[in-house]
């Protein structure tokens, strides 16, 4: 008997652990997160009105007997990651912070006296929040030479070491730890329903590929570097031929994955237009209104306000914008501050 309430006691703990919110939830125990149907959703507040619109719509076209029935084959959701369903504040996105790491503060590695140099300043843009366009532009092309010549493994194993980071300002909180409980529990709910997802974001997709390695998604759209054979030089891939002792390692800069170039890149990797789109700034509006207008289908657009000022480095100016954009376009609004139950977890805090 003894040892029967013992096991009933562990099995008890195992579920708190796994679908309780304590500390900031490990990577394998957000692999297993499952919403089937409504009534699983467990990191939304209640009466959230974004969760239930979301609702509506997934029973909506996936009933055969409805006007707007979507063919499952034509079910696609397209997520941009930094801000929409990853923390992009702390204090930037990611991907960019580990190039930080790696062109700066790498003891195992040098970088060039134009690596370290474009590292300042991608630093010193990060920290004043003053990033632009220029300098997201010597970003990817030091980011191509820090991490040039490293195979897919091992440029994974690297990502895979980076994401037991802490997260900068938040206690409990490791970089790999760093997603929206909630949003992840959408991605699930629309797995459920025969969607594809694909992640399109700004992120290196090699860093994408492993940090959300652990999501059931069907693509990753995201900036993209060359990949080359380590003998190859200088001669283009049509006259080369791969040899018995090449590796494929990453080669130099492609194309940055953000406004337009989210278009071009859905367009030639999807071939379709999604149905669902969720974006967190004006920076996705170009994903957004290429899966709306002129759809077939019945389609949706949600934006995630970040409005959170206590769970999370809110910025009040970029979620008054946003609710704008969003009221203006008739996108629906996800509230972080309203609509999530939980972030990262309870016991995730800013630090003090």
């Amino acid at each position: 008997m003894r040892k029967k309430i013992c096991a009933a006691l562990t099995a008890g703990l195992i579920a708190l652990g796994s679908f309780g919110v304590v500390d900031a939830m490990p990577r394998d125990q957000i692999a297993q997160i499952q919403v089937k149907k409504a009534k699983d959703f467990k990191y939304w507040t209640k009466n959230s009105v974004a969760k239930q619109k979301l609702i509506e719509y997934v029973n909506d076209v996936t009933d055969k007997r409805s006007k707007n029935f979507i063919p499952v084959a034509d079910r696609i959701a397209v997520f941009d990651v930094d801000g929409t369903i990853a923390c992009e504040t702390a204090p930037f996105c990611f991907d960019f912070m580990m190039f930080v790491h790696r062109a700066l503060d790498d003891p195992d590695y040098i970088a060039s006296a134009q690596d370290r140099a474009n590292g300042e300043l991608v630093k010193a843009a990060i920290y004043n929040r003053k990033m632009t366009n220029d300098v997201r532009r010597k970003h990817c092309e030091s980011n191509a030479s820090v991490f040039a010549g490293m195979t897919a493994d091992e440029f994974a194993d690297y990502t895979r070491n980076y994401l037991n980071t802490p997260v900068e300002g938040f206690d409990n909180l490791k970089v790999g730890e760093a997603f929206y409980l909630p949003m992840i529990e959408v991605i699930s709910y629309l797995k459920a329903n025969d969607f594809k997802i694909f992640l399109v974001s700004g992120a290196d997709r090699d860093y994408m590929r492993t940090s959300a390695e652990i999501f059931p998604v069907d693509g990753m759209i995201g900036t993209d570097y060359k990949h080359v054979a380590t003998n190859q030089g200088e001669i283009d891939g049509m006259d080369y031929i791969l040899q018995p002792d090449d590796k494929v390692v990453r080669g130099e800069f492609v194309s940055k994955d953000i406004n337009m170039n989210k278009v071009s890149n859905m367009a030639r990797e999807i071939g379709k237009q999604p149905v669902l789109a969720f974006g967190n700034s004006t920076g996705d509006s170009s994903m957004i209104n290429f899966s709306l207008r002129g759809n077939k289908y019945r389609t949706a657009a949600f934006l995630v306000i970040c409005d959170d000022l206590e769970r999370e480095f809110g910025n009040v100016d970029k979620a008054k914008k946003c609710i704008k954009l969003a009221d203006d376009n008739g996108w629906i609004k996800i509230s972080m501050r309203d609509d999530f139950k939980t972030i990262y977890g309870d016991n995730v805090k800013l630090s003090k």
